[in-house]
């Protein structure tokens, strides 16, 4: 079956200003390594913008926060949500791409058009609550995916594995009180957000797994063998999204981990296996960190190997 790869240029138009790790640049590094004979099997998606894409956006976030979104992207210089989160005249178009393109590949892969799929957008979403806008993230990309696979492909359980190194606590609130998705992070701890404790666990759906500052890739891979691999296959997902960050690379600037891009390679290869035994294979994997532009291409390119193996 084929693997798809989600991208689009307004994703390049969303500028976040000089200095900002979350940039255009992560993607233009992604495509570069990416177009070599390695990766010339991936199909090339253009990220849709569909006439019903408010509604999907209102799927998770209420519409007073959606309106504050859209309202407070300027027309032209910047508007600072938080000392973090930064929007200019094309982040509209990219951050409503970035939840279209994930959510078309949930039909995609659903529908059996492919078996898996990678969205390569911007902005990334983890971080963004119901609420409010936080963390780089306007609307929560992977959240909406789990919620509109519920809603309009008729899932009763969507997993959710999420290995950037930030916790994503806007996916672990929408999803809290929702045992039909199960929500499973690795994030150094403690760090930015603050969340993502190990005694937060939901209705039981909710495995979180800090990790402390220097953690290398022998007790990463430890950790999803001994925890969140056996949960996840118990929970028996019927869909597996991936919030595919790639910032607990060693080099990366941002935070503390001592990952390698093997880490990656080995991580993605055990979800695959997985997502055979419960659900045909069904993944669709959508990027959050990742600030070291070495680093981001190399992990990316492991990542995309491994998914489209068979």
């Amino acid at each position: 079956m084929k693997t798809l790869y989600y991208s689009h240029d307004d994703y390049l138009k969303h500028d976040t200003g000089i200095g900002h790790p979350e940039n255009a640049r992560r993607l233009l590094a992604i495509d570069q390594a990416l177009a070599t004979p390695d990766f010339d099997d991936l199909v090339r998606m253009s990220a849709p913008l569909p006439d019903d894409i408010l509604d999907k956006l209102a799927l998770i976030h209420s519409q007073t926060m959606i309106k504050r979104v859209l309202h407070g992207i300027p027309s032209h210089g910047y508007h600072h949500f938080d000392g973090d989160t930064v929007a200019s005249p094309g982040s509209k178009a990219a951050a409503l791409r970035a939840v279209a393109a994930v959510c078309d590949a949930v039909d995609q892969v659903w529908h059996r058009q492919a078996n898996r799929a990678f969205c390569a957008v911007r902005p990334p979403g983890h971080h963004a609550m119901p609420d409010h806008p936080m963390g780089f993230c306007l609307f929560n990309n992977v959240a909406i995916a789990a919620e509109y696979a519920r809603r309009h492909c008729g899932l009763t359980r969507v997993a959710i594995v999420d290995f950037d190194v930030h916790h994503g606590n806007g996916t672990q609130t929408a999803f809290y009180d929702q045992p039909q998705v199960f929500y499973a992070s690795t994030h150094q701890s403690p760090h930015y957000p603050g969340t993502g404790h190990s005694e937060e666990t939901g209705r039981g759906n909710i495995v979180n797994v800090p990790l402390p500052a220097g953690t290398a890739g022998e007790v990463f891979r430890a950790r999803y063998q001994n925890i969140i691999l056996p949960k996840l296959a118990a929970f028996k997902p019927q869909l597996l999204l991936l919030s595919a960050g790639f910032d607990a690379h060693r080099d990366d600037p941002l935070a503390s981990l001592q990952l390698v891009e093997d880490d990656y390679r080995w991580l993605t290869r055990e979800l695959v296996a997985i997502a055979k035994t419960c659900c045909d294979g069904r993944i669709v994997s959508a990027l959050e960190g990742g600030y070291d532009l070495k680093a981001l291409a190399a992990s990316v390119s492991e990542h995309l190997v491994a998914l489209m193996a068979e």
